[in-house]
């Protein structure tokens, strides 16, 4: 059985209160969460992931050390050190006590389209930055996901299989068994839209399959979370789905109420 993993992406947001008050809150309540767990005979543990902007790192860290909550980054550097005005280290984001970074994330791919690099150099990029994170012992989530004029033309699993395979060819598919893939459909991050928890499960069940023909026990392992406008209204129906692991969340992770709940959903997912 697959630990199943919720990871709340604050992106660039300042919450409502201070960043110190919604991780307390987020803490107190993720503890509530366990009582509540381990009185269910059909729940099971997860994880539970946090990815403040990096400002607020040094108050993640010390507000969830010893805790069962983990943390991470939005991005990390390809290189590990340099002349790279603005980015991060892979080893500057271990010394912030980090487990977690974000790849390759739709909003981060934006800003490299604008530069007019093809789909081809976005996935090396891609590879050479999850290369970097595992070297030094993060837990990469690998962004994939198909845009919304991919989707209309039928070419979904053109656009993941393109990047599995950079992955696979770039560390081989044992590696992956360090990481997370999230399945984020471009059309559905912060349009309100989601995913059917029917094509959710086609979409993970084509990535598991892929990753299979290199390595069937890492694809067995291998948690597969849905990113897209998931929110406590259609969580439980999605991650009920034999492939989905969890969620990437975005805004519903700045409420607390509606994050904890989302991550019930996700522990009652053997209830199905």
């Amino acid at each position: 059985m697959r630990k199943p993993l919720v990871a709340g992406n604050w992106k660039m947001n300042s919450p409502d209160e201070s960043s110190k008050t919604l991780l307390e809150n987020i803490l107190h309540d993720s503890k509530m969460l366990d009582s509540i767990l381990k009185e269910q005979e059909n729940a099971s543990a997860i994880d539970i992931a946090l990815f403040p902007p990096s400002v607020f790192l040094r108050e993640a860290q010390e507000i969830l050390t010893g805790s069962n909550l983990h943390w991470g980054t939005q991005n990390v550097s390809a290189y590990d050190e340099g002349p790279y005005t603005g980015e991060i280290s892979a080893s500057m984001i271990k010394n912030f006590g980090c487990d977690y970074v974000l790849i390759g994330h739709s909003e981060r791919r934006c800003l490299y389209e604008k530069l007019e690099l093809d789909q081809f150099v976005l996935d090396q990029i891609v590879a050479e930055k999850y290369t970097m994170a595992t070297r030094h012992g993060l837990s990469p989530i690998i962004c994939i996901g198909e845009t919304a004029e991919d989707y209309e033309a039928g070419k979904t699993e053109e656009v993941i299989a393109r990047l599995l395979d950079v992955l696979i060819k770039h560390q081989g598919a044992k590696a992956l068994s360090q990481t997370v893939l999230a399945y984020e459909p471009v059309w559905a991050i912060g349009t309100g839209k989601s995913a059917t928890p029917e094509w959710a499960q086609e979409v993970h069940a084509f990535m598991r399959e892929r990753v299979a023909q290199s390595d069937t026990e890492t694809a067995e392992s291998l948690r597969i979370i849905y990113g897209g406008s998931v929110k406590k209204e259609n969580a439980r129906a999605i991650f009920a789905k034999p492939d989905v692991d969890g969620g990437l969340i975005g805004g519903a992770s700045l409420d607390v109420d509606q994050f904890i709940k989302i991550c019930f959903a996700a522990a009652l997912k053997e209830a199905g």
